[in-house]
C-alpha cells in the first residue's frame, strides 16, 4: 500500500481518535484518516496544535500526533518545549523539502534537526514509505518509554508527499497497547532492602512524589507506604491529586508553587524519600527544600535522575508503582512514634484555618481564592482540570482540592498552553468533563482556538481569571516603578476585555461573572453544556496567591 494508507491505517489501528495539524501537510493522509474514522483537527497555530496533542498524550497514554509542513516546522518545534519538560508522549510529523533542494536556499527551508534536538528524545528522517513502518514503530516506542517525551519524524517532501505516494509491503502497525509508561521494572531486591532499612532508621521521614509517580499511577502504593511510616506526603505540581489533597497525610505541593506547610515539613525532615521526582529547582524551592545534608532515598524509573541535585543514600531504579509495592512488603509494620506527622498535620490545619476566609470571600472584584473554592465544589468526580503556568498553577495547585479519580494537568512553562491543551484532553476523554483555568494574559495567546472548539464541537469549560493584566508580577513591578505607575501599567496591564462577549462572537456561550455568589451557577450551567462555554470571572489583580515558605 502507499505511505498515506499505511500511516492512516496504523494510527487508526493504534487507537488514535484525533490528529492535530496546521495545513498544508499530509493531505492524502488526512483524507484517509477521516475515511477510516480518525478525525483531523485543524488548529490556527502550530503551537496550539502541539498543545492539543500534548494533553491528548498525557490523558490517553498514547502519543498525541501533530503535523505541520516544512515552513511551519520551527513553530511546531517551539511548541514541543512544554511536552518535553512535562514528559509527555508526542509524535511530531513534519515535511521537509527533498534532498535535491537542500543547502540551495530553497524557499522557506531551514535545517530541521537543530530545532528539534533540545525538545525530542528521538528523531529520524523518513525518505520513503519503505522506511516508514520501522521508523514509526521506533518513534512510538521511544515516546512511551520512560521518560516519555516527544519524538520527531521528518518526512520527505514539503508536505511529506514523497513518503505518502511511495509504497511499502508491510501491513499496518497496531501499537495501541504501547502506552506510557510501557515498561514497569522492579528495583533490585538488595536496593529495596537497603531502602527499607534506611526508612526504618528515621522517625522524621517526608515523602515527595513527582511527575514520574503520577505517570506510574502509584497513589495506592504511596499511601500504603506513608501510612506504614506515618510520613507526610508532599507532591510536585504535576503530581497533584495522585493522592487525595484532603487526606490526613497530604501536606500540599512542595517548592516554588507551594503553600507554606509543604516546604516547612520537607525542610524539617531528617530523611526525604523522592518518588518519581526530578529534584529540579521548582519542586525543591531552588534546592533549599530539603535542607542541605538531609538523607535522601530515591525511587525512579529513569537512572539519569539519580545524583542530579542530592547525594542519594539509596537509589532504587524501577517503576514507582512496582517498586513501592515491593518496598511496602519489605518494610512490614515498623514501630513509629508519629510525632513528626503530628507536627505536619498541625501546620496543615493552621494553614487551612488561615486561608478559609478567602475561600468564602464576598469581595468585589473577586478574590481568585473564592474561584478556587467554587471549582473544587463544581469539578465532577472524574473531571479533568487543566491549568496554565505561573499564577494559574499556583492558584489551582494550592487551593483547588483534587481526588485521585480526577486528573490535574498543568503547563510546564509555556504561557497560553492550557486552553488548547484542554481541547486535546477532552478529545482523549470525551466521556469526562474538562475545566480549564486560564488567566486573561494566557488566553490572548491562543484565543482563535475558540473557533476550533466551535467548529469541531469540543466541549470544555474555559474559566478566565480576568484581572486585566499579568497578576503574578504586578505588585512588585508597581513598587519598582515608584512614582511612575503608568509606566508599570504599560508593561503589565491590558484590557479590560469581556471574554464572554468575545465567546459569543465565535458562536459560543459566554457567561460574565462579577459577583462571587454567581460563580457556582455559572460553572453549573457551563458544565451542563455540550459545547465550549467561556466563564469570564472579573477578579482582583491585587489579590496574592499563596507564597512558599522559604528557609
Amino acid at each position: 500500500m502507499r505511505g498515506y494508507e499505511w500511516l492512516a491505517r496504523s494510527l487508526q489501528a493504534s487507537g488514535q481518535t484525533h490528529v492535530f495539524f496546521v495545513d498544508a501537510v499530509l493531505r492524502r493522509t488526512l483524507l484517509e484518516l477521516e475515511r477510516v474514522g480518525v478525525q483531523p483537527v485543524l488548529a490556527h497555530t502550530e503551537k496550539a496544535a502541539v498543545y492539543m496533542a500534548d494533553a491528548y498524550g498525557r490523558v490517553s497514554g498514547r502519543p498525541g500526533v501533530v503535523a505541520a509542513q516544512s515552513v511551519g516546522t520551527a513553530n511546531l518545534a517551539a511548541g514541543l518545549q512544554d511536552a518535553f519538560l512535562a514528559r509527555s508522549p508526542v509524535l511530531a510529523l513534519t515535511g521537509h523539502k527533498p534532498i535535491g533542494h537542500q543547502h540551495r536556499n530553497a524557499y522557506q527551508e531551514v535545517a530541521h534537526a537543530p530545532l528539534f534536538a533540545p525538545v525530542t528524545k528521538f528523531a529520524a528522517m523518513v525518505q520513503d514509505a519503505a522506511d516508514l513502518p520501522r521508523q514509526f514503530r521506533q518513534a512510538w516506542a521511544a515516546a512511551v518509554a520512560v521518560p516519555p517525551r516527544p519524538v520527531h519524524l521528518d518526512l520527505n517532501g514539503l508536505m511529506g508527499e514523497f513518503v505518502e505516494t511511495s509504497e511499502t509491503a508491510e501491513p499496518p502497525a497496531a501499537l495501541g497497547a504501547w502506552t506510557a509508561p510501557r515498561h514497569r521494572p522492579v528495583a533490585e531486591a538488595a536496593a529495596v532492602r537497603a531502602a527499607a532499612a534506611a526508612l526504618r532508621s528515621s522517625q522524621r521521614v517526608a515523602i515527595v512524589a513527582g511527575d514520574g509517580a503520577a505517570l506510574s499511577g502509584c497513589g495506592a502504593e504511596l499511601l500504603a507506604l506513608a501510612e506504614a511510616l506515618r510520613a507526610p506526603i508532599a507532591t510536585s505540581l504535576g503530581a497533584r491529586g495522585l493522592v487525595s489533597t484532603r487526606h490526613a497525610l497530604h501536606v500540599g505541593v512542595a517548592g516554588n508553587y507551594s503553600a507554606p506547610p509543604a516546604n516547612q515539613v520537607v525542610h524539617a525532615a531528617d530523611l526525604v524519600l523522592f518518588v518519581g521526582c526530578d529534584t529540579g529547582d521548582q519542586v525543591t524551592h531552588a534546592w533549599r527544600v530539603p535542607r542541605p545534608g538531609t538523607r535522601v532515598v530515591q525511587v525512579d524509573a529513569d537512572p539519569l535522575e539519580f545524583e542530579r541535585s542530592y547525594a542519594t543514600e539509596v537509589a532504587l531504579l524501577g517503576d514507582p508503582k512496582a517498586t513501592l509495592a515491593a518496598l511496602v512488603a519489605e518494610l512490614g509494620t515498623p514501630a513509629r512514634e508519629g510525632g513528626f506527622l503530628a507536627e505536619a498535620q498541625a501546620l496543615m490545619a493552621g494553614w487551612r484555618r488561615a486561608v478559609a476566609p478567602r475561600l468564602a470571600s464576598e469581595a468585589v472584584a473577586i478574590d481568585p481564592a473564592r474561584l478556587c473554592a467554587e471549582i473544587t465544589r463544581a469539578l465532577p468526580g472524574d473531571g479533568i482540570l487543566v491549568a496554565d503556568t505561573g499564577y494559574s498553577g499556583i492558584w489551582t495547585g494550592t487551593l483547588v482540592e483534587m481526588e485521585p479519580t480526577q486528573t490535574y494537568l498543568r503547563a510546564a512553562g509555556s504561557l497560553g498552553w492550557a486552553f488548547p491543551a484542554s481541547l486535546g484532553a477532552r478529545l482523549a476523554a470525551p466521556q469526562r468533563k474538562v475545566v480549564c483555568w486560564s488567566g486573561d494574559g494566557a488566553l490572548y495567546y491562543h484565543l482563535p482556538e475558540l473557533e476550533t472548539a466551535k467548529r469541531r464541537g469540543i466541549a470544555v469549560v474555559l474559566v478566565v481569571n480576568n484581572n486585566s493584566g499579568f497578576g503574578q508580577g504586578w505588585p512588585n513591578y508597581l513598587k519598582q516603578a515608584g512614582n511612575r505607575p503608568v509606566a508599570a501599567e504599560q508593561v503589565l496591564r491590558f484590557g479590560p476585555t469581556d471574554f464572554a462577549a468575545v465567546a459569543r462572537q465565535f458562536g459560543l456561550k459566554g457567561i460574565r461573572v462579577e459577583r462571587p455568589q454567581d460563580i457556582a451557577g455559572a460553572l453549573a450551567e457551563a458544565l451542563a453544556s455540550e459545547e465550549t462555554v467561556v466563564v469570564d470571572v472579573a477578579t482582583d489583580i491585587d489579590c496574592r496567591a499563596p507564597e512558599p515558605w522559604t528557609p
